[in-house]
């Protein structure tokens, strides 16, 4: 049975059947794409029984030939790397999709875009074949463009099309260095374990003109600074749905590329660990400090996944086993962290048509689960003991450590400042005087509460219990680690 093809095409199907259904079926509609959303998710998560910790090699393999004269082929594949993030894909997903219920207007396009994105998202973190990855990789812009420019905000039309220029010109980037690499090297294929193994004896100066040119490409989706231009107006215009899943999927899109890239060019790699490092410490702090400045709540986010982002950039900077460790760790604990946030605090909007931070006060008194689920979220990011965050941070930084010694203490600065502005947004939002105006708000709903409890225990159960996603993740990362230790 081809698993995964079962998981990436669900959500593909689905969309196609909510296309075809009348759009007064509103309803069903909506529970079509569930469905369709829910058995993705079933399947993926059915994966962790047969996923075998104790090799580095592809599992679940599929291939199709689809032309042997370039070498192009459909073949999925997923390792310690890519499931963690398959799963986390089709669990925002869900997410999503059950806080969309107030979509009352082309719910027929919404589903049927968000059930698209999810299918470009899946193949992305699938795909073993560079030509499949970067189909996939550009599928995603066109769901996305729709979703924010149809169901966003007032300068929807300007965030949906500084998105699509920003990604389309950072694809530019990704595509040539595709195309390079396949042409420097003797093998006729776009599989990225034959070209892989060919472009590592490239020499150094091609490797680092390469990963230069994979780092711009990658690097506006992560997004690093100083390419994260489109980030905050896209994320502050987004319907809350679907911010969940451009901060907490698409950013990991370009993170993955980057440890997908650097072991097929190690030379490169290794030259370039000093500016990876100084992107890394500057996107920290530069993102922190302007989530410090905003008043309003979502642009806060977009700051701050900056910033946590470059806590991922500064772990894969690290080439060893902990830095990329905790790399990967940190992408499963920013997923986790602002789809919380964003699912909550797009709920507080629709309750009161406010995101300004100095609208709220004394929330606690009147909306305790909100209050749980928001100060779980914002603890989590502060990289509180206990939670996610902590557990992601700590190997980011011990591995920095070892590699660059007290320069981490800039790092550390970061850190200081995200648990600055959230102990900020937690007095302001649930302390101070109460606002006559908010004494009648309605507490979280129990569909709300069923969107929520998934993130929230995956914040305390990997937090709490880590070993559970390290094992998944550490056999494939000690194998990539080893690619950069000199022989």
């Amino acid at each position: 049975m081809h698993m995964l093809s079962l998981i990436l095409w669900a959500p593909f199907f689905g969309a196609v059947l909510v296309a075809l259904l009348p759009a007064a079926q509103g309803k069903f509609i909506r529970g079509l794409a569930l469905f369709h959303a829910g058995l993705a998710l079933a399947l993926s998560w059915s994966l962790l029984a047969q996923f075998d910790r104790s090799t580095a090699a592809l599992q679940f393999v599929e291939q199709l030939v689809w032309s042997s004269t370039i070498g192009v082929s459909y073949a999925l594949g997923v390792d310690g790397l890519s499931l963690p993030m398959v799963l986390l894909t089709t669990l925002l997903v869900a997410v999503a999709l059950l806080a969309s219920d107030r979509i009352k207007t082309g719910v027929k396009g919404y589903y049927s875009w968000m059930l698209v994105l999810e299918f470009a998202m899946l193949g992305v973190f699938m795909a073993q074949d560079w030509t499949l990855f970067f189909m996939f990789w550009e599928l995603t812009l066109i769901p996305l463009f729709f979703l924010i420019d149809l169901w966003g905000g007032e300068k929807r039309h300007a965030a949906s099309l500084n998105f699509v220029l920003y990604t389309m010109g950072g694809a530019i980037f990704i595509l040539i260095g595709i195309i390079v690499v396949y042409r420097l090297t003797p093998t006729q294929s776009f599989a990225m374990a034959t070209i892989a193994q060919a472009a590592t004896t490239l020499p150094r100066e091609e490797q680092s003109w390469l990963l230069l040119a994979f780092l711009v490409g990658f690097g506006v989706k992560v997004p690093i600074f100083p390419l994260h231009g489109w980030l905050p107006l896209a994320h502050v215009e987004a319907p809350s749905p679907v911010s969940i899943l451009l901060s907490g999927v698409l950013l990991k899109m370009g993170a993955y590329g980057l440890l997908r890239v650097a072991p097929m060019l190690p030379e490169g790699a290794l030259a370039l660990q000093p500016l990876l490092a100084g992107i890394a410490l500057a996107s920290i702090l530069y993102g922190g400090l302007l989530a410090w400045r905003q008043t309003d709540l979502k642009a806060m986010i977009a700051y701050s996944s900056v910033s946590h982002m470059g806590v991922v950039l500064l772990g894969i900077s690290a080439l060893n086993e902990t830095g990329l460790l905790g790399a990967g760790l940190q992408m499963v604990a920013h997923g986790l962290i602002v789809g919380a946030l964003f699912l909550l605090i797009g709920l507080l909007y629709e309750r009161t048509h406010t995101r300004q931070i100095a609208d709220y006060g004394a929330l606690v008194r009147v909306t305790p689960g909100f209050t749980l689920f928001i100060t779980l979220a914002l603890l989590a990011g502060m990289g509180m003991p206990g939670l996610v965050g902590f557990v992601a941070e700590l190997h980011v930084l011990i591995g920095g450590f070892e590699r660059w010694g007290w320069l981490m203490l800039l790092a550390s600065l970061g850190v200081l400042v995200s648990a600055a502005y959230a102990v900020r947004t937690l007095g302001q939002l649930f302390a101070g005087p109460p606002r006559p105006e908010l004494a009648d708000l309605q507490d979280l709903r129990p569909g709300e509460w069923l969107a929520a409890a998934p993130l929230a225990a995956g914040l305390l159960i990997l937090g709490l219990q880590p070993a559970s996603a390290i094992a998944l993740m550490h056999v494939t990362i000690a194998h990539l680690s080893a690619i950069f230790i000199p022989n």
